[in-house]
């Protein structure tokens, strides 16, 4: 177990779980953020924290950085976001002998890049920067190595659903359909709700509903949308806690979750543990999880979501059927996506860098 470990990362769910989860793994764990830590995700050897500004334009935050780095000496610094978080963080950690681990999201290194030649050069200057990084799909991991190339370890590698839900019992389940994702362009919802407009118009499916949680930019147009289209059975939860979501999955046939790009979403991996079939767009990171036909549907045009959508509730109604696909996506999720086992593998990397075992940088 190292002593002192300094997270680096910006004020979001996945940081605050991520801090709740290595915390046992650590002796002591401080913090470099742009929000405060909420009380329930705050563990008690949270030994310090600075607050700053991410903001590219914010020049004198690696400064700040710097000084906290070398008031502490971590033995490991592990920052989250390989966008303009990394970039204040390498700049403080220069000329350091301080081993780096960086984590990487899907907007990271899928969308930024793409922006324009300034952003994909300061992605790939914090790839090469670290000693090791994680993805959450083998699909990212190829193109970081595009990026950084092969001196990098990378290891592929999610934060985990939070733990196995119970068996599912599907003879009582509702006749549900969920989405859960955030009402941002990104995440193409005003497809689910037109899609859901043909399932009204299908007298077979009357028995079923959608239930469109989360919430974000697009909310208020959306539920105009669904207004306009005069959608009946479609109900709009907002922000909801981790414990409301379960019941939501626990409640729920059907998963739909349609993004322009993705890596390994948690909410797919919920979903999955839940029992519920999900219906995904046809992205690489998707394809590492479900295999059209058998653990679940991949949408080839989301233009066209209605027909393959139906075709997934009409599989569900079995519930015989369901339970088959269940017992394969939880197997998955046992082995591959729980959050206590992933934090273990994540403190052995941190155990492997301290002890110099990757000191070489050799290709993982």
């Amino acid at each position: 177990m190292i002593k002192r470990l300094l997270l680096i990362g910006s004020a979001s769910v996945h940081t605050w779980r991520y801090l709740a989860g290595i915390a046992p793994h650590v002796e002591e764990v401080y913090l470099v953020c742009n929000g405060e830590v909420p009380a329930d995700r705050r563990p008690a050897n949270l030994a310090g924290s600075l607050l700053v500004n991410f903001s590219l334009a914010r020049l004198g935050t690696a400064a700040r950085i710097r000084g906290f780095v070398d008031a502490l000496s971590p033995d490991l610094v592990h920052v989250h976001q390989a966008n303009s978080v990394a970039w204040h963080a390498t700049r403080a950690l220069k000329g350091r002998n301080i081993p780096m681990v960086l984590t990487t999201w899907g907007s990271d290194i899928l969308l930024l890049p793409r922006k324009n030649a300034l952003m994909r050069h300061m992605v790939a200057s914090n790839l090469k920067a670290a000693d090791a990084i994680t993805s959450d799909s083998l699909y990212m991991a190829a193109v970081i190595r595009e990026m950084a190339g092969d001196q990098v370890p990378v290891q592929v590698l999610n934060f985990g659903m939070d733990a196995m839900p119970p068996a599912p019992d599907f003879t009582q389940r509702p006749r549900q359909v969920l989405s859960c994702r955030l009402h941002k362009p990104l995440y193409r919802i005003d497809a689910i709700l037109r899609a859901w407009a043909e399932v009204e118009a299908n007298a077979r499916h009357d028995d079923w509903s959608l239930v469109v949680a989360a919430s974000g930019e697009q909310t208020a147009q959306l539920q105009a949308l669904a207004g306009q289209l005069s959608l009946r059975r479609v109900t709009f939860t907002g922000f909801v806690s981790s414990d409301v979501l379960g019941r939501l999955y626990a409640d729920s046939r059907v998963f739909v979750s349609v993004p322009r790009s993705d890596a390994t979403s948690i909410s797919l991996l919920e979903a999955m543990g839940h029992g519920c079939l999900p219906v995904l767009s046809n992205l690489p990171a998707n394809g590492e999880w479900v295999i059209d036909g058998l653990n679940g549907m991949i949408v080839e045009n989301v233009q066209q979501l209605a027909q393959p959508l139906m075709q997934a509730m009409d599989q569900s109604e079995d519930s015989a059927a369901l339970q088959r696909v269940a017992d394969i996506n939880r197997e998955l999720i046992a082995n591959k996506a729980l959050h206590q086992p992933n934090m273990q593998r994540f403190a052995a990397i941190y155990a492997r860098l301290v002890d110099g075992s990757l000191q070489n940088r050799t290709t993982s």
